[in-house]
């Protein structure tokens, strides 16, 4: 059995029938599909970071969140997710025990490893909190729900939305970083011009 089984069947796997078996109501199969629609493709999260750019007090910030999104997308979309291959839960339960799980959303076909709805929220949404903590608070609390549909939805284990947290919250440190190293390094030039 390979690292990615024994996860699965050790930890992921129960923890999603948990949530399956004790969360699972009319008002979250509703509501859950439309939050995770939030963190689709990085959309909203890089509509944001446009807006705050084009706003000159809150550049610094909507730039952070940019780059932080698309370190984001080389990490996980780009590398991540087609090295490791980790087939979605829903398949694997197919594959190993001829379980068929209804999902509320349509199926996906790329790979499971990390959550690029999760990385992508907590890159932006953590870039947006050290940059303005009155609207990074409520991003975060959006980023965490985007998190836990992807859960309540079958759609990803609980390691790959656990690692897509702490790498989308160090990439968003590293955007910010950079943003900062550029700006300052922008100033210094201007100074000596």
């Amino acid at each position: 059995m390979d690292i990615w089984s024994y996860l699965a069947e050790s930890f992921d796997l129960p923890i999603l029938e948990w949530i399956a078996a004790n969360l699972k109501c009319g008002f979250l199969d509703a509501v859950m599909p439309l939050i995770t629609l939030l963190g689709d493709a990085g959309i909203f999260w890089i509509l944001c970071s446009v807006v705050m750019i084009l706003i000159p007090k809150t550049r610094k910030t909507g730039l952070s969140m940019g780059i932080s999104l698309l370190i984001g997308l080389l990490v996980c979309n780009v590398t991540l997710k087609p090295l490791i291959g980790r087939i979605r839960p829903y398949d694997y339960q197919m594959q190993h025990f001829q379980k068929e799980i209804i999902l509320l959303v349509e199926g996906l076909h790329d790979y499971s490893f990390p959550s690029g709805h999760t990385i992508a929220s907590f890159e932006a949404a953590t870039a947006l909190l050290i940059g303005n903590k009155k609207l990074g608070i409520p991003a975060m609390i959006l980023a965490v729900l985007i998190a836990f549909s992807r859960l309540y939805l079958y759609v990803h284990y609980p390691t790959d939305v656990l690692v897509s947290i702490v790498l989308g919250i160090g990439i968003a440190f590293l955007g910010t970083f950079l943003v900062k190293k550029g700006f300052s390094l922008w100033e210094t030039r201007k100074q000596a011009a």
